[in-house]
């Protein structure tokens, strides 16, 4: 159905290919997952299928790319729109009708679909997906969430034969994120669909891979049977990582067969208790963030309700919930750019010490109070390089310390003439958290800053927030990372319809909850580990390593 015939892409301002001799085939009625750290060619690849590289993207293709015989090099996107259907990674991006409704439909009136099939198409996608109470809601009033399924349903109407999915559950909470996977596998196992997809929360997908296509960051790539790629791919989630520090063979990808696997291993632990994930703060640490009854409705529709929240200096709490659930208006209302219909939030001024409500004051002030990151870091970047931006926020800021400064403990190596559009999604996100700091807020506020990461990525982001941490600053993490969430919070609160349900120390509250607990924690249930480092460093020195039984 999808073949890559000695496939290399370049383009003009890059002095490697993105991709080099590439040549595999996808066949009909396969899910084959792509991986790969972050930059490795990854998005080429998926645009290569559908046209989008090189017509659109620019750039020089050799070889030959195929979808259903037809040769992309000479079927534009429009002439391949019945065979393929493709999701970017911002689905928002894409969008271009108003209402949930009438984006659903939009494909199919261009396919010219028949208007019976296509309103019988557009109720089996909103039962589908779990839209059907969002049906006439206006898009850009959706969350991040709630926009992916969004966009997934829009290309799943039209039928196509070959799905393309960038990242497709960066943006959903795990209960969502199993829902979307769930009707791609019916796709696939009932219809015959073939579908490719790119994903860095391998630890939601790998199990319903057929074949695991690799990109390991020279333009090459592997191709092979799921455990026999990522028993040496330089990317693998936790249930790989455990398998590999434990010597099981075969490499267990689903919960089921890892736990099976590890009722030896988690026999022998039963004894011994985990280090802690994180060290535990000393003394008792001052609140910097104290909010009471805080609301925020959008027409007359409540997405916070009545919340109180404390958040103390030197503590990471995550914030999670489902899709919807009021996480990011919560943020906003925090900030004091969001609207509050009630409530009162105070903060200390980490200039003065006096207790300040942020809405209260003019934006650059409050910038010095309380800073934000939100779901789309590039949201905040608006200037021609990087050096430009860092001197915009110096100007405004006046802190301490420069953005330059800053940037460069985060991730070195940026240079000022880069434009930000350029840069990867983690180096984006840490110019966005350099310009953020500089105005040097005691609180600082991340809505889902791990969308886009590799694990490499992420582990990089932790330690980026044990050095906020550190310097006494409270910080906030709207996620539905839940194994980021396990790895870099001390706390864990968790909304649902704008309430806050459950709120304690991250173990307690991970723990309890099936949904929210990361691969180690289910497969080690009920022994209270978290994380794979937990695990590996509880092993005995020897006789917990050998082959699966």
């Amino acid at each position: 159905m999808i073949t890559f015939d000695q496939v290399t892409i370049e383009y003009d301002d890059a002095p490697e290919p993105a991709l080099r001799d590439v040549d595999f085939t996808v066949e009909e009625g396969e899910l084959c997952l792509v991986v790969g750290h972050t930059g490795v060619g990854k998005s080429t690849l998926l645009g290569a299928v559908n046209g989008l590289v090189p017509h659109f993207t620019g750039g020089t293709l050799y070889g030959q790319v195929t979808v259903d015989g037809r040769d992309t090099a000479h079927h534009p996107p429009r002439e391949l729109a019945d065979v393929v259907g493709m999701v970017g990674q911002d689905p928002i991006d894409g969008f271009v009708t108003d209402t949930v409704e009438e984006e659903l439909a939009y494909a199919m009136e261009q396919l010219a679909v028949s208007p019976a099939t296509m309103r019988k198409r557009v109720e089996e996608t909103l039962d589908l997906l779990g839209l059907a109470d969002l049906r006439h809601r206006a898009l850009h009033e959706l969350s991040g969430g709630q926009q992916q399924r969004v966009a997934i349903g829009s290309v799943l109407t039209a039928h196509p034969r070959v799905l393309v999915l960038d990242e497709p559950t960066s943006a959903l909470d795990p209960t969502a994120a199993e829902e979307v996977l769930a009707a791609v596998t019916r796709l696939v196992h009932d219809l015959g669909v073939t579908v490719l997809m790119a994903e860095h929360r391998l630890e939601r997908v790998v199990q319903y891979a057929d074949r695991v296509l690799h990109l390991p960051g020279d333009g090459h790539a592997r191709i092979g049977a799921p455990a026999d790629i990522l028993r040496t791919a330089t990317i693998a989630p936790p249930i790989v990582e455990l398998g590999r520090a434990a010597g099981w063979s075969p490499l267990p990808l689903s919960i089921r067969d890892a736990r099976r696997t590890a009722a030896p291993l988690r026999a022998r632990l039963a004894d011994r208790a985990p280090a802690p994930v994180r060290p535990s703060p000393a003394g008792e640490r001052p609140p910097l963030l104290t909010a009471r009854g805080v609301t925020v409705t959008y027409k007359s529709l409540p997405a916070v309700r009545e919340v109180d929240l404390d958040l103390r200096a030197g503590e990471v709490t995550a914030l999670m919930g489902r899709n919807g659930s009021g996480k990011s208006s919560l943020l906003w209302a925090l900030q004091g750019s969001g609207p509050r219909r009630a409530g009162t939030v105070k903060v200390t001024d980490p200039r003065g010490g006096a207790r300040v409500d942020p809405h209260a004051v003019s934006a650059i002030r409050a910038r010095t109070l309380v800073g934000l990151v939100p779901q789309t870091p590039a949201d905040l970047l608006y200037l021609e390089s990087v050096g430009q931006e860092l001197d915009q926020a110096d100007t405004e800021s006046q802190g301490t310390e420069s953005a330059r400064s800053i940037l460069d403990r985060l991730a070195p190596g940026i240079g000022d003439t880069t434009h930000p559009r350029d840069l990867s999604e983690g180096q984006k996100l840490a110019l966005v958290l350099a310009i953020q700091l500089s105005a040097a807020p005691g609180v600082l506020l991340l809505d889902e800053p791990t969308r886009g990461l590799d694990y490499g990525a992420k582990a990089a982001l932790t330690g980026i927030v044990d050095l906020l941490a550190a310097e006494g600053r409270a910080v906030v993490i709207a996620t539905h990372d839940v194994e980021f969430a396990a790895r870099a919070a001390d706390r864990v609160v968790v909304m649902a319809e704008g309430d806050i349900v459950a709120d304690g120390p991250t173990t307690e509250v991970i723990l309890s909850s099936p949904v929210f607990a990361p691969q180690t924690a289910k497969i080690f249930a009920p022994l209270p580990y978290l994380t794979v480092g937990q695990v590996v460093d509880a092993m005995p020195a020897a006789g917990d390593k050998g082959t699966a039984p």
